[in-house]
């Protein structure tokens, strides 16, 4: 393909140009546009941007000559049904498992919306926001336009509420409920020597403002069971609060404890315990208020049975809320 000079229309507006790319230019390779932007060869209004920039009415895109997919380079997607807790004709919530990425890109071939992408091949989806790889739980994918744009205005204005389950190591303090932290991501060597984004907690000021707010703790002998509800939205932004409190996630093999969770993995849990519990939002047609619940995943489940909580009164609620 030769070098294009593209003008955003009023119909993408907001939209994540990584997204766009991939439903613009069938049969190119995702991967492929996060090459191109990342060495900035694709430039938006003669600038570089990164993946996660979104798209504004007007802007200019150059776009490098681009490589279509072949059978020797395009990335086969399996058959693997996902769970799924909604759906319309505008929208779809998915209970997507801890082990599987959002989408494809950074050495990972697929993700959840390449899977659906490849089960709807006649649907315009589009992920309304995303959640870490390790991390279980609500993920909500638009099947119109409209309907995006509606549901991350939600996001943008914190209208659409947001609870987590978390398991953390340690006994948690009752009156610690309000988490506010300047947070900021960097790129540091890893134990490999290659480079890795972390967030780090930095002086007010200098990041962005978040706040992370503890609904409800319920004690697991030396642990503690999280109900967690998020303010703002940003990456990693529960694993830094906790772990920065001195209560990292069980699991979290990026902020947590290297020997607990060297410990745990012997007895057979090594997975990351956050998970994605709960949305409410207004849905995009009428308005109406959807509430959505995603069950929690074996792992979690495994890891309270084994770690029950102390009062027999609270396993039968968990039982009842959780399981």
């Amino acid at each position: 393909m030769p070098i294009i000079n593209l003008s955003i229309p009023e119909a993408h507006h907001h939209q994540r140009i990584d997204n766009f790319l991939v439903s613009y230019f069938k049969g190119v390779p995702k991967n492929h546009f996060y090459k191109i932007i990342r060495t900035g060869e694709l430039r938006v209004n003669k600038g570089r941007v990164s993946p996660y920039y979104h798209l504004v009415t007007g802007d200019i895109l150059r776009i490098p000559p681009l490589r279509t997919a072949s059978s020797h380079t395009d990335h086969h997607v399996p058959k693997i049904k996902l769970s799924l807790l909604f759906e319309d004709n505008y929208l779809m919530a998915v209970n997507k498992p801890n082990d599987l990425a959002v989408h494809g890109g950074s050495g990972v071939s697929f993700g959840v919306i390449e899977l659906l992408r490849s089960q709807y091949p006649n649907s315009d989806l589009s992920l309304v926001h995303r959640i870490d790889k390790s991390t279980s739980g609500l993920l909500l994918v638009a099947k119109k336009r409209s309907a995006l744009r509606a549901l991350q205005e939600q996001l943008r204005k914190r209208t659409m509420g947001k609870h987590y389950l978390a398991i953390v190591s340690g006994l948690w303090p009752q009156d610690l409920r309000h988490l506010e932290l300047s947070l900021k991501k960097t790129r540091v060597v890893g134990p490999t020597k290659e480079n890795q984004m972390v967030v780090q907690v930095v002086p007010p000021g200098q990041g962005v403002l978040t706040l992370t707010e503890v609904i409800q703790v319920q004690y697991l002998m030396d642990f503690s069971l999280l109900e967690l509800k998020i303010h703002t939205g940003h990456t990693h932004q529960i694993r830094v609060h906790l772990a920065h409190y001195g209560f990292p996630i069980i699991g979290d093999e990026k902020y947590g404890s290297f020997a607990l969770n060297k410990r745990l993995a012997s007895q057979g849990h090594s997975a990351l315990l956050l998970h994605a519990w709960k949305l409410s939002l207004s849905h995009p047609l009428d308005q109406k208020n959807v509430q959505l619940t995603a069950p929690i995943h074996p792992a979690f489940r495994s890891f309270l049975k084994t770690y029950p909580p102390n009062t027999p009164d609270i396993a039968n609620e968990l039982r009842a809320d959780y399981l």
